[in-house]
């Protein structure tokens, strides 16, 4: 009951706090239209005529609008079915007993997050700012014309996907309760804030500093995925990795249950990001969006390229793994440049982000701290690499095509300002869980599996779901055969997977 009163508490406290900044804004709105209407007086027929003739609907402007709003929804929509493709990758890099707490973690992400995004992050975000820092208005956000409605819509998208990324790298020990009050949180205020920093001028030109310094982050390497990966890194951290995971100082791998099942994952996620890459576009215009189209898929493949190359060549095999979260390195790389650099240096940039995110994944391994599914390496590193990418090639300013050291700079106090402001926020707060209402599942809990104990259910039938202690089959109630809850932890639990 706690745990829900404070979560409550929270989307409560969101709605007040959003009904209480916009209220004055709301008030003069009115008042400014209740002055129009009075000062309003009827014209003379003649003058009434011209302003009809001169106020005619332009039919091209009309349609290019139109268009662009199309577009900007088709883009949405693409990136909301990567919330599929983001819940099928943790499903099958994770283990089956969790499933069912996988895929209600990413669809409550999406859910909580599009209400307190609307309610108070898109004004965060994108209103009018002071000293370029965060927004004062466009609470409770009501668009004036229905490309605003798109705007926000996508937007929402963008936000859900910071939030479920932090998902990954907490999978199998976190308590859904407090995975919730932290999604709340991040939608509300570690990625609006930031956001607002670096695209506040997309929505009526108010200005964050760091796009004043000239930061560039096209669809969102740093803005979205760097800041999603280092409040999963946080998380990591705070947690504590898996039963099992680190024994006797040796890495035990803890292998997913369906790879073809992440596989898919990742094809739907290559498919969302020509919505989220293109779609950033937000207008038709000159067909720009073709090019960035083009940058992103061939970051893709030379990423997945990247990835197996690395793996074959560092553990003798073809880790279909890192095949798949190489090519979504690549993905996360591009996304910052998919605008301004040339295609055969986007090639570049998604092959050094596919080997990139299996050193970073090793390296994370070897400091101990445990990430299911890649996310930080994904994310965090290789955003963090695409956004630095972009200084160092782009069409113009790239210190590799003559530009200078200049963007460079900018790019790096970008990155860093993301990794000061997401991590250690993301920390206090996974802290402040930890320490108020708990963070993490019991060991019993979590040796069982979160499915029957957070959600009093299993994803699959009790035969293929094993015990990850002993192997053993669960029973219907979801109990190991043979093993009560108190079963003490024997030396078989290293590399054991369900």
């Amino acid at each position: 009951m706690r745990f829900k009163a404070i979560l409550l508490g929270l989307l409560c406290g969101c709605w007040l706090l959003a009904f209480a900044l916009n209220v004055p804004v709301v008030a003069a709105q009115d008042a400014a239209a209740t002055e129009a209407a009075v000062a309003e007086t009827p014209a003379p027929e003649p003058e009434r005529a011209e302003e009809a003739e001169a106020e005619a609907p332009d039919t091209l402007a009309a349609l290019r609008s139109g268009t662009d709003i199309l577009w900007t929804c088709i883009a949405a929509f693409l990136v909301f079915f990567m919330q599929a493709g983001f819940a099928l990758v943790e499903t099958g890099f994770t283990r089956a007993k969790n499933a069912c707490n996988i895929i209600m973690k990413n669809l409550m992400d999406f859910a909580l997050g599009t209400v307190v995004f609307w309610l108070i992050g898109f004004g965060l975000m994108f209103g009018a700012k002071k000293a370029g820092l965060i927004g004062t208005d466009g609470f409770l956000f009501e668009a004036s014309d229905n490309f605003g409605w798109a705007f926000l819509l996508f937007q929402t998208v963008f936000c859900a996907t910071a939030a479920t990324i932090v998902s990954g790298a907490m999978a199998e020990r976190t308590k859904f309760t407090s995975y919730l009050v932290y999604t709340v949180l991040i939608t509300a205020f570690v990625y609006p804030i930031f956001g607002g920093w670096a695209w506040g001028s997309l929505w009526q030109g108010h200005n964050g500093w760091l796009s004043d310094l000239g930061f560039l982050d096209f669809a969102g390497s740093t803005v979205v995925h760097s800041v999603g990966g280092w409040a999963a890194l946080a998380g990591a951290i705070v947690l504590g990795p898996r039963i099992g995971k680190y024994v006797n100082g040796k890495v035990m791998p803890i292998p997913g249950h369906n790879i073809p099942l992440a596989a898919l994952g990742v094809f739907i996620l290559w498919l969302g990001w020509f919505g989220f890459n293109p779609g950033s576009t937000t207008a038709v215009g000159d067909g720009a969006f073709a090019y960035i189209a083009v940058t992103t898929n061939i970051a893709a493949a030379c990423g997945a390229i990247g990835g197996t190359a690395c793996a074959w060549i560092k553990f003798g095999k073809p880790d279909i793994s890192f095949a798949l979260n190489g090519a979504l390195a690549g993905l996360v790389g591009i996304t910052a440049g998919c605008d301004c650099l040339p295609v055969h240096f986007a090639a570049l940039t998604g092959l050094i982000a596919g080997v990139l995110v299996v050193l970073a994944v090793v390296f994370f391994d070897r400091i101990r701290i445990d990430d299911p599914v890649g996310a930080v390496s994904v994310h965090g590193v290789c955003g963090a690499f695409g956004t630095l990418a972009v200084g160092l090639f782009h069409k113009e300013a790239g210190l590799f095509t003559g530009g200078g050291t200049s963007q460079l700079v900018t790019q790096a106090i970008g990155v860093g300002v993301a990794f000061a402001w997401a991590f250690p926020l993301s920390m206090l707060i996974f802290l402040a869980i930890k320490y108020t209402v708990g963070l993490r599942v019991t060991a019993e809990e979590e040796i069982n599996g979160l499915d029957i104990f957070e959600h009093g259910m299993a994803a699959y039938p009790p035969g293929f779901v094993a015990d990850s202690i002993s192997g053993t089959p669960l029973t219907p109630a979801g109990m190991p055969i043979g093993h009560g809850l108190g079963s003490p932890l024997g030396s078989e639990v290293a590399g054991a997977s369900s």
